[in-house]
């Protein structure tokens, strides 16, 4: 019964976003892994079908399990190699066995399919398709990635240089390649296991998704830098951004639950990071004033969202559901919003990167719109203009991603920059932005005159460096008539002896003192 037990658990983990899958698997400490592994990815992958099955029969009411125990228990009964538990639980599930079955039934003559396989959702189906590949982040606090290549080529995999293009990421048996948009990743083909590999236990790589990968690439911290990273656990973004802040500076990571951060404190003790500051509190109760951060310049803003992006996570919720979606997505923009909202608040932020990984654009570019609206001293910036899918319009400086276009899951990032006005010292760039930052405003009047969607612009312009000396106002209708007049005056003739009269040098001596007055103004003006 230990199985199914901590199946269980780690499905509850999984839905809490507590961790990946295999990571949550392989983090158990299980006796027996594979077939955990095994019993997890099956159940999750018919998360759907289960649930209708548990729902129909009334299994929950009369057993009083909890909704995972009871799918990792019925998919066994039903649709797996039989139950591998004894004693009291087998005699419980034999005993609904036929009722379990007969509803099963019933949903195949339903939708007029023969096989379990055919019951699962089209979405599902479309990730068994796409087969993502397997993504590996070189840990520079530990290594270099021209040292993890070397290890990789002698423990016997095939390095074919850096990728080009999408299609390069399809890989197959031990070939590998780096990624061309993010030099410290490297690429293997789907389902290549690394959890008992040397690199992965000594911490010298990290098995993290592209997408997830970019909030801390792109907000590209210095080394030194007081970072903040609001929504931390389970810790993957926060060693990536102490990698790229060469392990020195501060680190600052907040999270509200207790054994994510746990969980989090032993993954970086691993990587080697050294530079961070846990904290089991609320980011939003955190004080932006308080002198402890008075030097934080940059924030990694992940908060909790549906995880609709999450190819492990996907379903399709009935209609009878709809209501209930749609509610539970209002109130995560409310949070996220606020989120965002107090992570602005900092009083020497330079820059905030959001992300989520869902793909409902009420969380992505709503909450974000919303925010650079009651946030006017803060605007959008460009970010990796060959990047393939842009944010939805007007918001296109955004980043999307997606298992088609990408080869990813699904996800979304925001970079914010503050502003001060047109006399503002030029910030050092964020990691390849192609194109200026550009207001909201801006990004709605580019977006009338823009290309068809879909099509990627090429925009590489530069902003214009404000001059350091300014311009004479153009003088009033008034003063250039005067101006007209003084230039046109006629000498007024001398006296008889050519010696000018007392009443002429008294008037030149006034004409002197006047330009002279009129040329300290304009030298002023000019500087």
């Amino acid at each position: 019964m230990a199985l199914y037990v901590k199946a269980a658990e780690i499905l509850d983990k999984a839905e809490k976003k507590q961790g990946a899958l295999k990571t949550l698997v392989y983090d158990s400490k299980f006796e027996n892994i594979k077939p955990l592994f095994a019993l997890v990815l099956e159940t999750q992958k018919f998360s759907s079908v289960l649930e209708e099955i548990i729902v129909s029969s009334k299994l929950l009411k009369q057993t009083k399990m909890r909704m995972n125990l009871a799918k990792v228990l019925v998919f066994d009964l039903l649709i797996g190699q039989g139950l591998k538990c004894g004693g009291a639980w087998k005699t419980m599930m034999l005993k609904h066995r036929a009722r379990l079955q007969s509803v099963l039934a019933r949903m195949k003559v339903k939708q007029k399919v023969s096989k379990n396989e055919d019951l699962l959702p089209a979405s599902v189906k479309q990730v068994l398709a796409e087969n993502l590949p397997r993504y590996v982040r070189v840990n520079t606090v530990k290594t270099t990635v021209e040292d993890a290549v070397d290890y990789l080529k002698r423990d016997g995999f095939s390095y074919l240089g850096q990728a080009s293009r999408l299609e390069d990421l399809t890989l197959k048996e031990k070939y590998f390649v780096m990624d061309m948009h993010l030099p410290e990743l490297l690429v293997f083909p789907p389902n290549t296991d690394f959890h008992d590999h040397f690199l992965y236990k000594a911490g010298h790589i990290i098995l993290q998704d592209k997408a997830s990968c970019l909030p801390a690439y792109l907000l590209n911290p210095p080394a030194g830098a007081h970072i903040i990273d609001a929504c931390a656990a389970p810790g993957n973004k926060t060693s990536h951004l102490a990698a790229i802040m060469k392990n020195k500076g501060k680190l600052f990571a907040f999270d509200l639950d207790a054994k994510r951060l746990s969980t989090m404190a032993t993954l970086l003790l691993r990587s080697g990071v050294t530079c961070h500051q846990l904290a089991n509190q609320d980011f939003l109760k955190v004080d932006p004033d308080s002198p402890q951060f008075k030097d934080v310049e940059y924030v990694l803003l992940d908060p909790s969202c549906s995880g609709s992006g999450m190819v492990c996570l996907r379903d399709d919720a009935s209609s009878a559901d709809q209501e209930k979606v749609k509610a539970r997505l209002a109130a995560l923009a409310c949070f996220q919003l606020r989120c965002l909202n107090h992570g602005l608040k900092f009083p020497r932020l330079k820059r905030l990167v959001y992300s989520t990984c869902s793909i409902h654009s009420q969380e992505n570019e709503g909450v974000v719109a919303a925010c650079l609206q009651e946030n006017p001293g803060f605007r959008l910036v460009n970010l990796l203009s060959q990047w393939p899918e842009r944010g939805l319009e007007p918001l296109t400086q955004c980043l999307r991603a997606n298992p088609a276009k990408t080869r990813t899951h699904g996800f979304f990032v925001a970079l914010l920059e503050k502003h001060n006005g047109a006399g503002r010292k030029k910030q050092e760039p964020a990691v390849q932005i192609s194109d200026p930052p550009v207001t909201i405003n801006e990004a709605v009047n580019e977006a009338e005159k823009q290309e068809p969607a879909g099509q990627i612009r090429a925009q590489e312009a530069t902003p214009p460096i404000p001059s350091t000396r300014r311009k004479r106002p153009a003088a009033s209708d008034e003063e250039s008539d005067a101006s007209e007049t003084e230039d046109k005056q006629t000498p007024v003739a001398d006296q008889a002896d050519g010696t000018p009269s007392k009443k002429k040098k008294r008037k030149r001596k006034k004409k002197k003192k006047k330009k002279k007055v009129e040329t300290v103004e304009t030298v002023e003006t000019v500087e």
